[in-house]
């Protein structure tokens, strides 16, 4: 089955930046598209970002336009997303997903989910 796994998370200081990476792997691997959620305790899962299977169509949340970028490299079987000007806020488990068919905001259309990797930004 399709397999996703973040990394690149941490713990930074307000201020400072991350790259969060998504590595898509299975026995069948069509092309996907991706989106990037987290979820901080006790809120509400959040759409942070999104990209069409071949990269020419991006979404983003209006929480985080501006400093977040989502690219993908179909050649690694690859999704990234690289993280600017870090707030306390921003503190959250981030969540890849990747389907088929969907690109978009809509968490409950993504198939595949991987585990998440933890952000901590500290003041």
């Amino acid at each position: 089955q399709v397999q996703l796994e973040e990394s690149g998370g941490g713990s930074v200081q307000a201020g400072g930046s991350l790259r969060l990476s998504c590595v898509l792997s299975g026995r069948t691997f069509g092309n996907y598209a991706m989106g990037w959620f987290r979820q901080a305790p006790g809120k509400q899962r959040e759409f942070v970002a999104s990209i069409s299977p071949h990269g020419g169509t991006t979404n983003y949340a209006n929480s985080i336009k501006g400093r977040f970028t989502i690219s993908k490299d179909n050649a690694k079987n690859t999704a990234y997303l690289q993280m600017n000007n870090l707030t306390p806020d921003d503190t959250a488990i981030y969540l890849c997903a990747g389907d088929p068919g969907y690109s978009g905001d809509h968490a409950p259309y993504y198939n595949y989910w991987g585990q998440g990797t933890q952000v901590t930004v500290s003041a």
